[in-house]
């Protein structure tokens, strides 16, 4: 479907080396070089286009007075992970590169992604923490962000696990889906026995109810302990990567994020992802805004 035509910008359909993207820039003339926001949509990987979220990368650009990258990344299951990051890490440093082609500070452009989208945000920035050649990505936008596999019974993900529109079984669902892996594994993932217990004790300094302020614990109950089934391990060991769960990044890599925007809702499965990665990334000296939503689902 074509762009919807808006009196205050212009649109423009583009492929940034095969990875299709629309570029919103505003109509009136600016006195000097504009901010960018590449917008990375949400769908768990496998929903969501460029369409579906033209009225969001619209009103960005136009209360922000911004350039705005909206970038389709091709869907799984029929395009296979990780080609979804691939896709939003290739559109990412080709604007980078060319950005003052659009009248833009190159200075002064940001990534912003919802749920999955902002799985794919972060990825693509730490992914970049080391280039050199490229100009920086000056602040990420994370709005409710899935940030990691290892978990699933945090006090989030047991307060909302009914909650819909995103319950915690269907969000596992998902993510076997996503992996074009079988969903007889939904029970193994919820009970936690797809993690062996070296991985538990490498990343439980990070992924930890712990680390959750405790007016986000009420009702929480630590589950009994379970252990790991190699079977299921080597079935779904992709989520144990950086590019599917960001939250396992090393110090090295977290230290060197650019300043970041974490949104949170109260009633979302996965609100507790975005409190320990806004810990890791405090932690790490990493300048953080956050804002949470009392009433907000995912």
């Amino acid at each position: 479907l074509p762009a919807f035509r808006d009196p205050k910008l212009f649109t423009k359909d583009q492929h940034f080396h095969e990875v299709p993207v629309r570029i919103y820039l505003p109509r009136l003339p600016s006195a000097s070089k504009r901010r960018a926001v590449i917008f990375i949509h949400g769908g768990c990987g496998m929903f969501g286009s460029i369409r579906s979220y033209e009225k969001v990368c619209r009103y960005i650009a136009r209360e922000s007075d911004s350039v705005v990258v909206s970038v389709g990344y091709r869907l799984a299951p029929e395009h296979k992970y990780p080609g979804q990051n691939l896709d939003c890490l290739t559109a990412t440093v080709h604007f980078l590169q060319t950005a003052e082609n659009y009248g833009v500070d190159s200075d002064r452009i940001i990534i912003c992604g919802d749920s999955a989208g902002a799985t794919f945000s972060t990825s693509v920035c730490q992914e970049l923490v080391n280039r050199t050649d490229i100009p920086k990505i000056r602040a990420q936008v994370m709005i409710y962000p899935f940030l990691q596999a290892l978990n699933f019974n945090l006090p989030s993900y047991q307060k909302n696990a009914l909650i819909p529109l995103l319950s915690r079984k269907r969000l596992i669902h998902f993510i076997l889906q996503y992996l074009n892996k079988d969903s007889a594994l939904e029970e193994a993932l919820l009970a936690g026995s797809h993690v062996p217990e070296s991985i538990n004790l490498k990343y439980g300094k990070w992924i930890n109810p712990d680390l959750i302020p405790e007016k986000f614990k009420q009702g929480y109950k630590s589950p009994l302990p379970t252990s790991c089934v190699a079977q299921v391990y080597e079935e779904v060991k992709e989520v144990f990567e950086t590019t599917f769960s960001p939250l396992l990044a090393e110090d090295s890599v977290v230290c060197h994020l650019p300043d970041t925007c974490i949104i949170t809702c109260e009633h979302d499965v996965i609100r507790d992802d975005g409190l320990l990665y806004k810990k890791r990334l405090e932690d790490n000296n990493v300048k953080v805004t956050w804002y949470h939503l009392e009433e907000g689902f995912h």
